[in-house]
């Protein structure tokens, strides 16, 4: 069944997740909620409903949120905003992924363009999973880890919450990242 979705933040990654919303053509979309825009602002002629202090007054407007934010911590507060406003987290899993049949996604993840979620692959609650980037078989990323652009986890490894895998960083097969960790752009770690 169709949602009414608005999308939290109308910087990059929100309308990255936005066109996604848009190519998936299952849901409509709203509009966006941004602390940091301007009122009268409009998205490609989608406009800025408020801030997201006025979730509560949203609800006749639309049925699911996506929080696309990029900072994990901000994102975790976001979420339970969202919850305590009344309305569904909803997941965005763009056209061009490949996710297994096998994996496990929690609410509010966002999975972008050309990303991979491997067999028996687990994403916790917000996680991000950005463009190109690989969560290879029996992965786990922990509620709002997020891994950037071409990041990979090998088979067996471990991302812990709020973490952060930068563009093009690396974890070898079984290895495990510390909660709220910031692997460095293009960083290996293969222990």
């Amino acid at each position: 069944m169709s949602k009414r979705v608005i999308v939290i933040g109308a910087g990059g990654h929100g309308r990255s997740v936005a066109e996604a919303i848009l190519l998936l053509g299952r849901d409509e979309l709203v509009g966006f909620v941004d602390d940091g825009a301007d009122a009268n602002a409009r998205v490609w002629g989608y406009p800025i409903l408020g801030r997201t202090d006025s979730l509560h007054s949203l609800c006749e407007y639309a049925d699911a949120v996506v929080v696309a934010i990029g900072n994990n911590a901000v994102r975790e507060k976001l979420h339970a905003r969202v919850r305590e406003a009344g309305f569904e987290l909803l997941s965005v899993i763009h056209p061009t992924t490949f996710v297994s049949p096998t994996a496990a996604l929690g609410p509010g993840c966002a999975v972008m363009a050309g990303a991979v979620v491997g067999t028996e692959a687990q994403l916790g609650e917000g996680v991000i999973v950005n463009c190109g980037a690989t969560v290879d078989h029996h992965c786990r990323v922990d509620a709002f880890g997020h891994l950037g652009v071409n990041a990979c986890m090998a088979g067996g490894s471990v991302l812990g919450q709020r973490a952060w895998m930068q563009a093009g960083s690396a974890l070898g097969y079984g290895v495990q990242v510390k909660d709220d960790a910031v692997l460095a752009p293009g960083e290996a770690r293969s222990s």
